[in-house]
């Protein structure tokens, strides 16, 4: 028999290379491959061979036909929930993804034992600590009379025999992904032949039994779950925890949900009991706003199907250096570029040689192109040093050619505003009939230089009678 010849495979990517090489040329890491043992291939004699050589015949279907929604198990935690599109599906497998100490992990937790406490059975599976260290977590949030059944085990065969052996478990948690191990491959726990192999056993039990199981996983300095990137096509649902050490708030996101959408968020606070939900995010990431501060503009954004107030606070200052500084914390470094340049040749504001601090308030990350007119209001109002309105929110996308146009679902972003007492809303053309049903005021802002004259306007009328 042929001695078979070893792979080598990236630990990030995961892909395989002829020889051992300081660089994976596929994701570009350093020092990621690995020398794995190769699994020996199936002999032309065998009956395993045989059998897949023959194959079976597959019943073609029609676009037409029956279509039932997914069955769901509402996890009682409305805001993971709205998330995951209504609750976890049967069957399906969830990777969640976050930083160490964000929270996943009591999040989950109480996510068990809310849905224990309903009379469905849960096993939560720990593979990064002891039982007890579970267990003394669950009686610190008040969860220690959860009926939630606990298992500290890395082995996949171990962990499968347990599920086996008893009623059907309706949610398994698996904590986390890169702490488990299969006999079935040679290879070290975390590496991405054992990822790969353990997530497949695992998410092969999820469809032929029908049990949800969620799996953790470990994220990068990038932010991104580490492992093989092919772990995150098997699963059906990818979510990010988000959030900051330093504050409060925490940021469930979607991914990837083959069974609902991938831009709703979830809004939690932590606390010294657990994580609570937050009903009302648009009043979080306002409350400590300065109304009266020049470069501080309310953004009225969308989050799926969610509106949020967030307020954008900009700060120009002359440039010491030969070339200035651009910082943005929450927003596209690329899109802050295409507003600078869309202000300095269409409107005539010379920034070339300012630093420009652009930041969202309260840590969230904003994604939408609605924000680039709250941004280039907020560059404005600093650079003239004239406040903006304070009962003024503002939204919509700006084009190359200086354009403001329309962007999605303006309704629901002014009802929001109204709700919170905003009076007036700067808002592309287009979208000025959606003002008038809700109660706002339109300043329709057709091109961006016509919001610029307008401000400009504004502080030049401010500054007598601030002398």
């Amino acid at each position: 028999m042929a001695r078979l010849k070893p792979s080598f495979v990236c630990q990030v990517c995961g892909a395989v290379a002829p020889r051992w090489s300081g660089k994976c040329e596929a994701c570009g890491a350093w020092n990621a491959i690995v020398e794995e043992a190769a699994a020996a291939p199936l002999t032309g004699g065998t009956a395993a061979a045989r059998a897949l050589g023959r194959g079976r015949v597959v019943v073609l279907e029609g676009l037409t036909g029956a279509t039932d929604e997914a069955p769901r198990l509402a996890s009682g935690i409305a805001e993971l929930d709205r998330v995951t599109g209504g609750g976890f599906v049967f069957g399906s497998v969830l990777l969640l993804g976050g930083e160490p100490g964000i929270g996943k992990s009591t999040l989950l937790l109480q996510a068990s034992a809310a849905l224990a406490r309903s009379g469905a059975r849960v096993v939560y599976v720990s593979g990064e600590e002891a039982a007890g260290q579970v267990r003394l977590r669950a009686q610190r949030l008040g969860l220690g009379d959860a009926p939630v059944a606990l298992a500290a085990e890395t082995c996949v065969e171990d962990i499968l025999a347990t599920l086996k052996d008893g009623p059907q478990p309706r949610l398994v948690i698996v904590d986390s992904i890169q702490t488990l191990w299969t006999g079935q491959v040679e290879s070290a726990p975390g590496t991405v032949t054992q990822v790969r192999a353990s997530a497949q056993a695992m998410i092969r039990y999820a469809k032929t039994t029908g049990a949800c199981i969620v799996l953790v996983g470990h994220v990068t300095k990038d932010g991104q779950i580490a492992g093989p990137r092919v772990v995150e096509h098997m699963v059906d649902a990818v979510l990010s925890f988000e959030g900051d050490s330093g504050r409060d708030f925490r940021i469930l996101r979607a991914q990837k949900n083959r069974f609902g959408p991938t831009d709703e968020i979830g809004v939690f606070a932590m606390t010294g009991d657990g994580l609570e939900e937050v009903t009302n995010p648009s009043a979080l990431f306002l409350g400590d706003r300065e109304p009266d501060a020049p470069g501080t503009a309310v953004l009225a954004g969308l989050e799926g199907s969610r509106p949020l107030l967030v307020e954008i606070q900009a700060l120009v200052v002359p440039s010491t250096l030969g070339t200035p500084r651009r910082a943005v914390i929450g927003w596209d470094n690329a899109r802050l570029a295409m507003v600078l340049a869309v202000l300095e040749a269409r409107c005539g504001v010379r920034l070339g040689g300012h630093d420009v601090h652009l930041a969202v308030a309260g840590g969230l990350r904003v994604q939408e192109p609605a924000a680039d007119l709250a941004v280039a209001a907020a560059l404005v109002s600093s650079m003239t040093g004239s406040p903006l309105p304070v009962d003024a929110v503002f939204f919509g996308e700006v084009g190359l050619t200086g354009a403001v146009r329309p962007v999605a679902h303006p309704g629901p972003r002014l009802r929001e505003a109204a709700r919170l007492g905003f009076k007036r809303a700067a808002l592309p053309a287009a979208a000025a009939d959606a003002a008038a049903e809700s109660g706002i005021v339109a300043l329709a802002v057709p091109t961006l230089d016509a919001l610029v004259a307008r401000l400009a306007a504004r502080a030049g009328a401010a500054r007598p009678n601030d002398a």
